[in-house]
């Protein structure tokens, strides 16, 4: 199914195109874009951090006699001597995760408790090594699963409340023919994106210049200048691309700030580059969860009890909720829903949002309880989502503003072949392997938050847009680039875009699947002011043969401006500029959401279904096809989008079978702190990904019709292999990731 496009790809000629490759894409495969850490600063030095070794105590000294004299060093900074800050802390008192030695207390091991600078990076870590700390040890919290009892509610749960309650829960799971009381854990899981985090940051007086890996160049310039008490307009970031964000990189963590202070204090640029390891803490990671899923239904599959209770751990330095039961206040019509959350206090880094925060484990949970439910009730899983469909939000009493998720169910059940699934589980086999199907509900929240961007249409027949926006590798470039194509009506190839520099209009932070969502109306907004300026210039040229017309009834298309009622009269756009004095036209315009927000839930749905062979033998599982269908609105470019929707399920096979942090249980690291042993999958782990989409546009939540799509392809893909397993092996393990070693022993 070839989904509608914002930019129909028929007619290569017509601006209304999609680009088909990326905007940047040559850039990126040839070595031409510039990674944070790889801009050449003049005179710049290295910083290295150095992190605790306990879990909890605090500083009793730090002797830097030897370090100090080590070859190449410029600086030391500890908490015994680092400059103090305008503030107690860079951030309110709950907003504690950027420790930038201004205490001597440790909360987890490897936070950062000195900063080497050198003249090389293996100067100021040879240096590093020669640093004598001594510590007051004290007891550490290092037990999640056994200290489940003491679990409190979050002391700031977010936007919406840590606990929802319709209908009478107890009432509802008596009168149930049929219950489920089941436990699903997921573990700690950490961000690896390609390009670790990276900063340059260097002073020139009082006005601080930072190239830092970010995905909210704003965000960082916010805090940098709060931190240092200097106006926001003295904070230049730049960050023109990302090698991989997935949440890590939504907040300014320590690292940012001590490269800013250790470039004050020596005087000189200054480049701090965290190693793969050092990713494993002080950068933040997704909780454990432990989520109890108690479902009622009637015998025909009516759901009358949902209620999903989840327990996650937090750092004891600051709260972050993994919000994993928001999707089940909503997903399926019960008379009664119950949802909470807890917290567990650890020594361990605060915790961040990592890819669909909260979606991403709470399906895993949810989905695979809906699964177990079918098979008890003997009732196909699609079917049992069919019957408990929401036709509108059943959280909130209000309409959605567009759902296809029926379509989605349909379309993805028929390219996968469900009518063929054996319902009882172990009776499908093929050589030495037992194969499995099972299948899974997505979703993610569709995001829309204020941006601005600038559009300049140049004299020489070019366009150029800017935005203070990031790419991640999602599509920005491409995004933008099609966006003041089709307002302008030229082709996108001839548009220039300039995006990750925080002196450019402001956008909002690359995450909640928000960022097209929130730059593209900008854009074009923008586009089509700096369009109605031409008119103007053309309507009073008295040498354009449009003089006198009215400019609301003149368009664009190729290059020229025309007459709408007699296209044949038209005039370059490069004329009417030369004409007008040869400088460019330039429109600055802004987008938000609409003030009917809250009459509507706007959300992004989709149907995962998944086969899987187990090995008899060995247990191994290998994820033989997925095929997904999904409702997200507009499809803007299908290269990008089709991209980020893989890239997600490739992510729910890592959580369902490889992805885990193992901490040691008396010092509190993270013992397989590198790729080598930090699991996830690569190319021999990933069958076939048949992805699609509906492309329905969805208006009423923005004029683009496009919802994010970033985050809901990881959404439902770990349930629907744990489905697929069960049905391949009988054996139901609530235990991710599922491992072969759990097979066996289930």
């Amino acid at each position: 199914m070839t989904p509608p496009a914002l930019f129909q790809d028929e007619a290569p000629k017509t601006p209304q195109r999609q680009l088909r490759n990326r905007y940047d894409g040559r850039d990126k495969v040839t070595g031409k874009a510039k990674y944070s850490a790889e801009f050449p600063v003049e005179d710049v030095t290295y910083a290295y951090i150095v992190q605790s070794t306990i879990p909890k105590g605090a500083l009793v000294s730090i002797d830097q006699t030897a370090a100090g004299k080590a070859s190449g060093v410029l600086a030391i900074l500890t908490p015994f001597n680092a400059p103090k800050l305008p503030v107690a802390s860079p951030q309110p008192p709950a907003r504690r995760h950027i420790t930038v030695l201004q205490e001597k207390d440790i909360f987890y091991n490897g936070q950062p408790i000195a900063v080497v600078v050198a003249r090389s990076l293996l100067e100021a870590m040879q240096a590093a090594t020669l640093l004598k700390i001594t510590y007051k040890s004290q007891p550490a919290q290092l037990e999640f699963k056994g200290r489940l009892a003491e679990a409190r509610p979050p002391k700031q749960p977010g936007r919406e409340p840590a606990d929802s309650k319709r209908g009478d829960i107890s009432t509802s799971l008596s009168n149930s023919a049929v219950t489920i009381d089941v436990v699903y854990t997921t573990p700690i899981q950490n961000h690896n994106p390609m390009e670790p985090h990276a900063t340059i940051a260097w002073w020139e007086g009082e006005k601080l210049n930072v190239y830092d890996a970010t995905q909210y160049i704003t965000g960082d310039r916010q805090t940098l200048a709060r931190t240092f008490g200097i106006p926001v307009d003295d904070v230049r970031v730049q960050c023109p691309f990302v090698g991989g964000g997935f949440g890590s990189k939504g907040s300014t963590w320590s690292h940012v700030v001590l490269a800013a202070m250790a470039a004050k204090v020596v005087g000189k640029p200054v480049k701090l580059a965290l190693e793969r390891g050092q990713m494993f803490g002080p950068v933040g990671s997704r909780p454990t969860t432990a989520q109890n899923v108690k479902l009622g239904a009637t015998a025909d599959g009516k759901l009358l009890a949902i209620q999903h209770d989840v327990i996650v751990h937090t750092s004891l330095m600051e709260d972050f909720l993994e919000p994993s039961a928001m999707q089940t206040r909503f997903l399926y019509n019960s008379e009664s829903n119950v949802t909470s959350h807890r917290m567990v206090e650890m020594n361990l880094g605060v915790g961040t949002y990592q890819r669909a925060p909260g979606e991403a484990t709470g399906t895993i949970a949810l989905e695979c309880a809906m699964d177990e439910l079918a098979h008890k009730l003997n009732i196909d899983p699609v079917q049992l989502r069919l019957i408990n469909y929401a036709e509108k939000d059943p959280s909130k009493d209000r309409p959605w503003t567009e759902k296809s998720l029926r379509q989605c169910y349909t379309d993805a059940a028929d390219r996968f072949g469900w009518s063929k699934r054996n319902p009882q589980p172990g009776q499908l086999r093929e050589d030495n392997n037992l194969i499995g199907y099972g299948m899974a509900t997505a979703t993610y929240g569709a995001n829309r938050s204020a941006a601005s961007a600038i559009v300049r249409i140049l004299p020489n027949g070019r366009a150029y847009i800017g935005c203070g926006t990031q790419d991640l590798g999602t599509g920005a470039y491409t995004v933008l680039a099609q966006a003041c194509a089709q307002g302008l009506g030229i082709d996108p190839a001839l548009v220039d875009v300039q995006l990750g520099d925080s002196n450019l209009p402001k956008a909002p932070v690359s995450g909640g699947s928000q960022s097209t969502a929130s730059i593209g109306p900008a854009a074009a907004a923008a586009a089509t002011q700096a369009k109605l300026k031409l008119f103007e210039l053309a309507v009073n040229d008295s040498q354009s043969p449009l003089h006198g017309l009215q400019a609301a009834s003149l368009d664009t298309q190729d290059g020229k401006v025309f007459a709408k009622s007699s296209p044949n009269k038209s005039d370059t756009v490069t004329a009417i500029l030369q004409r007008a004095g040869g400088q460019p036209i330039e429109a600055t315009a802004s987008a938000e959401p609409g003030e009917d927000r809250t009459a509507y839930t706007s959300q992004s749905f989709g149907a995962v279904f998944a086969e899987v062979a187990v090995d008899i033998d060995t247990h191994m599982v290998q994820v033989r096809r997925i095929v997904a269908t999904y409702d997200i609105g507009t499809l803007v470019n299908q290269k990008t989008g089709i991209n980020q929707l893989q890239g997600g399920i490739v992510w729910g096979v890592s959580s369902a079978l490889h992805e885990e942090a193992h901490i040691d249980p008396t010092h509190g690291r993270t013992v397989n702190e590198t790729l080598a042993e930090y699991h996830v999958p690569v190319n021999a782990d990933i069958g076939t990904i048949d992805v699609t989409v509906t492309g329905i546009p969805d208006t009423k939540f923005n004029p683009l019709g496009a919802r994010g799509i970033g985050e809901i392809g990881i959404t439902g893909a770990a349930a629907a292999i744990g489905n697929a397993i069960y049905n391949a092996t009988g054996k139901r393990i609530r235990d991710y990731p599922i491992t072969l070693d759990k097979i066996m022993q289930a």
